[in-house]
């Protein structure tokens, strides 16, 4: 019997949320092909969002976090936009991360890595992405990351 990527999240202590609805005027997915484009989630997690800048690398552990939380709540959208049935999603194709952060700041990638290396564990070599890691003077709802993505499906 096959190990579900569900499986492998809940070994992780991660059950992913209902997909997050969408802030503004913006479909929060969209299915082109084999393709799901996944709008740019917001750093939140049980306690609401995650928000200010980062200033210095003292913040790159919570700027990590806050990455994370993005990429559960990107694979929440994947699953809806699979029907429920996240095993459906081949691979991880591309991310894009922002990162509100100070002009003098330059750890963005240390950053995202929290989604990437998130996803890598949770996936394996499907999670595998090419990636882009950005500064933002402002986030919305001064959220401290916010990510977007797109990903493979059958």
């Amino acid at each position: 019997m096959s190990h579900s990527y569900e499986d492998t999240l809940a070994a992780m202590g991660v059950t992913l949320p209902d997909a997050p609805a969408p802030a503004a005027n913006y479909v929060p997915w969209m299915r082109v092909g084999d393709l799901v484009y996944v709008s740019g989630q917001i750093s939140q997690d049980e306690n609401g969002l995650i928000t200010g800048h980062l200033t210095s690398p003292d913040d790159i552990e919570r700027g990590a976090h806050a990455a994370r939380q993005c990429a559960i709540s990107l694979l929440a959208q994947v699953k809806a936009a699979c029907d429920g049935d996240l095993d459906r999603l081949v691979r991880v194709v591309k991310l894009t991360g922002f990162v509100a952060s100070a002009p003098s700041f330059t750890d963005q990638p240390k950053v995202v890595n929290g989604a990437s290396d998130f996803l890598a564990e949770a996936l394996g070599e499907a999670g595998r992405h090419t990636r882009s890691a950005v500064g933002a003077a402002a986030l919305p709802m001064n959220v401290s990351v916010e990510i977007e993505g797109i990903f493979e499906v059958r």
